[in-house]
């Protein structure tokens, strides 16, 4: 070998490395991620303004939502019901600090300001709700959020000083950066695709993260990590921040999508409607709550016209997702999500029968 090549062999064996090393994280990703994404960025080329506004959007806007209570959920072992709240705060905190209808009581912040304010704000309101439920268990978990919930809802409908009671805040619509109209259908889904896209991975991310791990060991056996040196009540408030920041930007593009906000938003209607999406969708992954909210949405925009069709009052469309929700919980207590693992193992099974019943290794 000569000088020349000694020089030049390591240099070149190094290349495919830097180059494996750069596009690793590619490969490692599923083939259906890159799927669902390349759907997802290319719907507007398929799909109507009002699917992409009305049924999208506002898929994406609970599913954030009920992705902060699976979090909590799922990782923390806390069913929390005061999520909703949260997103309502945040929305309520655009109208007072931002621009409305209501000049009396809106303060007129500029937008880089009181969106990261009104984030803050919801963020300490779940902090509180957190501290105050973390060191219950089980259906007093449940109870206290529910009681917090409820508190805040009736709270907002007589306050008129700061949230304008019943009638809450009108013509709350998103500020034109960048000369975009952000309430067209397009430039809106696309917002709400972006924040829930960074809602998900950034739980994916947290609950890989040694404080998700710590989180789940605390769910499993809250007894033994306190006892290997973890603080179980810091670490449950935490994840209630956490969660309460999703929820937050949740509540941002739920005012905007709708220019409005009332008690309503967050009435108790509201608060069981985003527990029904959860555990619809699944506990057991992020994107459950996603799947939850899309088939909730789908069900609430047309179920009037199935029960009109039929004879019945298209009032009662609450009687039709309940039974949605009945039946997915009755065959699969983990969701869509625990009923698509079983179509698959059963698929696998047939296609392969050594595999036995329990499915492959």
């Amino acid at each position: 070998m000569t000088i020349a090549e000694s020089r030049e062999t390591p240099l070149a064996a190094a290349t495919p490395r830097v180059s494996g090393d750069t596009f690793a994280w590619i490969q490692q990703v599923p083939r259906a991620y890159w799927i669902v994404g390349a759907l997802l960025l290319l719907m507007p080329a398929m799909a109507s303004g009002f699917v992409l506004y009305q049924i999208l959007g506002w898929a994406f806007i609970l599913g954030m939502i009920a992705l902060s209570l699976m979090f909590l959920g799922g990782y923390g072992g806390m069913v929390s019901l005061v999520q909703m709240s949260v997103a309502a705060l945040a929305g309520y905190m655009v109208a007072i600090l931002g621009t409305s209808g209501m000049q009396a009581i809106s303060l007129g912040w500029p937008w880089w300001l009181y969106i990261p304010v009104a984030i803050v704000i919801a963020a300490l309101f779940a902090t509180l709700a957190g501290a105050l439920a973390v060191r219950t268990e089980g259906i007093y978990t449940i109870m206290i959020t529910l009681a917090i919930a409820t508190a805040f809802f009736y709270f907002t409908r007589q306050n008129y000083t700061i949230f304008n009671g019943y009638s809450g805040f009108a013509s709350v619509v998103p500020p034109p950066l960048f000369g975009v109209d952000w309430r067209q259908p397009i430039p809106f889904y696309y917002l709400s695709l972006a924040c829930a896209t960074a809602a998900y991975f950034a739980v994916v991310y947290v609950s890989r993260s040694p404080f998700g791990l710590a989180l789940q060991g605390i769910r499993d056996n809250p007894r033994r990590m306190a006892a290997l040196g973890f603080n179980v009540v810091a670490h449950r408030i935490a994840a209630y921040t956490f969660a309460g920041a999703i929820a937050a930007v949740a509540g941002i593009l739920l005012v905007w999508q709708n220019a409005q906000i009332s008690p309503g938003t967050a009435g108790i209607a509201a608060v069981i409607d985003i527990l029904v999406i959860a555990i619809v969708g699944g506990l057991s992954r992020p994107i459950g709550p996603f799947i939850g909210a899309l088939i909730y949405v789908i069900v609430r925009t047309f179920s009037p016209d199935i029960l009109e069709g039929v004879g019945l009052p298209g009032e009662r469309f609450k009687t039709l997702i309940g039974l949605v929700f009945l039946a997915v919980v009755f065959w699969s207590p983990d969701g869509v999500l625990g009923l698509w693992d079983r179509f698959r193992n059963r698929m696998r099974n047939r296609a392969n029968p050594l595999l036995g019943s329990g499915g492959g290794t």
